[in-house]
């Protein structure tokens, strides 16, 4: 059960952070149900609709929302927790593009070689069994994955501009990282009066890196819970699971967004554990994940992730912030007052 459910139509997607009017006011210890459409806004269904014939370009990776957050000033932080996403349909799509995906040639680099075939992919998105369904195009090879949903773009307005749904950077955006699954708390630091928190881009399971610049992309129900923290700002996005605390970083070449992610967990570590700065840079050199979120669109991205338990006398983030949102869905879901 949640405080509200948002059910947009077609005309009110977003494919921009900053420059909407809200379409709901969300208090702090909220829980809501959110609708998002997949990137290509539900107009890809099968082989023969490629993305050029049937999509409005370059109106792509549409979001729902924003949401004002009451109270939500600049220097606070928002967290998120993202308590179920759950696939709208039974089916997704991925798809290639000419001159778009991590190993062919762009726009701006192009080279000798022949641009990609726009080809599409249609999988078959099976909730019961746990599973999306790979079918190759030339072939009969088919085979099970796992199910992962996920969502892979979520953030707030930046500050003093609008920046498209197909970026990310500080303020979130197209972070396309398989982390921001169901159980993980985003913080995502406000620019913003009212934060204006938006959504969408659901995937059932994407590769880290999501190389061809596409995931199986679907619509998605999710469900979320929110609390504003008071005065705590963050540079950064970071995420937290029940075992792990992660840093993203957004930026190109890949190598800076590498450096982004790393030096924010390291500070995020001395902070927390009042560790000696190399000290905190030793260890996470030695114990920290660098999963890929994305090598393809305006800013790659790129995390920073470390096991709780490794970490010398952890402060809970941003006040157990975590933990509480988790409870609160959790009596949510069981139809208790929180």
């Amino acid at each position: 059960m949640s405080d509200f459910v948002y059910r947009p139509v077609r005309d009110e997607l977003a494919y921009t952070f900053g420059g909407r009017v809200p379409v709901a006011h969300v208090r702090s210890g909220e829980v809501f149900e959110v609708h998002t459409e997949d990137c290509f806004g539900g107009r890809v269904r099968g082989p023969a609709d490629l993305p050029s014939m049937v999509c409005q370009m370059p109106l792509l990776n549409p979001v729902s929302g924003p949401f004002f957050i009451e109270d939500a000033e600049p220097g606070d932080t928002l967290a998120v927790h993202i308590a179920s996403i759950v696939p709208a349909r039974g089916w997704g799509v991925s798809a290639t593009f000419p001159y778009f995906g991590a190993l062919t040639s762009t726009p701006r680099t192009a080279t000798l070689q022949p641009p990609l075939d726009e080809r599409v992919w249609v999988y078959d998105v099976d909730r019961a069994e746990g599973v999306v369904r790979y079918r190759a195009t030339a072939s009969d090879h088919l085979v099970e994955l796992p199910l992962d949903p996920m969502i892979g773009t979520i953030g707030v307005a930046p500050a003093m501009e609008v920046r498209s749904t197909i970026i990310g950077d500080y303020y979130g955006g197209n972070l396309d990282t398989p982390e921001l699954r169901a159980g993980t708390t985003l913080y995502l630091g406000v620019n913003v009066h009212g934060a204006l928190l938006a959504l969408g881009d659901g995937h059932a399971r994407q590769g880290h890196g999501e190389a061809c610049g596409v995931g199986v992309e679907i619509a998605t129900i999710t469900t979320l819970a929110i609390e504003l923290i008071k005065g705590v700002d963050t540079v950064w996005p970071r995420l937290e699971t029940d075992t792990e605390i992660m840093s993203i970083g957004c930026a190109r070449p890949l190598e800076d967004a590498y450096r982004i992610a790393h030096k924010d967990l390291t500070t995020w570590t001395v902070d927390l554990c009042g560790m000696q700065v190399l000290d905190a840079y030793q260890l996470i050199s030695q114990a920290a994940r660098a999963p890929i979120g994305n090598v393809c669109d305006s800013n790659y991205t790129a995390l920073a992730a470390v096991e709780k338990d490794l970490l010398p006398r952890l402060h809970p983030a941003y006040g157990d912030a975590h933990a509480r949102l988790r409870r609160l869905t959790a009596k949510t879901a069981a139809g208790e007052t929180p």
